[in-house]
């Protein structure tokens, strides 16, 4: 049991940047627009300079069409696919991925995800956050349990002083097995990198890949509905970042006083 704790809290995940480009929006259909005998030969001079279409936002206003230059046009892509019900919306914060609640809404004072940050950055971002949190909430269990409850090898004590007590044989299994499972999420959620081409493979992202969506749902909670889909990673994330500071405040406390969490309770309900 403790050493499933430990290896699981070992196991923070790594974090990648690399930049990547924005989207670029779907252009619409053209059309040609007839031009009266005076206006002819004006309009084969421009046309030797720059070939220019026109594009219809709306069928609901065809008389105010949107200019487009032929190489704009042929560098316009299909639009996104969505991946687990969400499509990046670069006018969004963060890209429209869930997490923000009330009262505190989009909360980003450091501006991790503030604009002009790539979309990879932000989905490597959301990644960590997400495998932290996952961590953290295992930990914070481990702290409670592993010390209150036997243990093989005989380790007891503060968690913090427990990972020195593991065996050299159970460490070096602990050890293979973090690199294991560390490395086959890189497999699932990052490009293979290209060393030619470094700059732009190195630490990218998968298109299709939601951050945090390794595929590992035993219990089957993954909700197949998009909207159930954005409620549950909220609810995850929100109690992750809880359990990331709640990790935090043990891990200090026995820094200081070298005391399990339950004993340091029972000293403060005696003072």
């Amino acid at each position: 049991m403790k050493l499933a704790i430990l290896s699981t809290a070992v196991g923070a995940t790594c974090a990648f940047v690399a930049p990547s480009a924005s989207l670029p929006s779907a252009s619409s259909a053209t059309f040609s627009l007839g031009m009266s005998s005076t206006e002819t030969d004006t309009s084969t001079e421009t046309a030797e300079e720059e070939t220019t279409t026109y594009s219809i936002v709306s069928e609901d206003a065809p008389n105010t069409p949107e200019f487009a230059t032929s190489s704009q046009a042929a560098t316009a892509t299909a639009p996104a696919v969505a991946i687990n019900g969400w499509v990046a919306d670069e006018s969004l914060p963060c890209y429209g991925l869930p997490g923000a609640l009330p009262p505190t809404g989009f909360f980003d004072p450091l501006g991790f995800a503030q604009r002009g940050i790539s979309l990879n950055e932000v989905k490597r971002n959301r990644e960590a956050e997400v495998m932290h949190g996952r961590v953290a909430m295992i930990a914070c269990v481990g702290y409670f349990a592993g010390e209150q409850l036997p243990s093989p090898f005989g380790i007891d004590g503060p968690a913090n002083d427990q990972l020195q007590q593991v065996p050299l044989p159970a460490f070096i299994l602990l050890t293979l097995g973090i690199a294991a499972a560390e490395l086959k999420r890189a497999t699932i959620g990052w490009v293979e990198p290209d060393f030619s081409n470094w700059t732009k493979t190195l630490w990218k992202l998968r298109d299709n890949f939601y951050p945090g969506d390794v595929g590992f749902d035993p219990l089957n909670f993954k909700p197949t509905e998009p909207k159930a889909f954005a409620n549950m990673q909220t609810r995850e994330l929100q109690n992750g970042r809880l359990a990331m500071l709640g990790w935090a405040g043990m891990c200090s406390q026995e820094l200081v006083n070298h005391k399990t969490i339950a004993d340091t309770i029972d000293f403060y309900q005696k003072v």
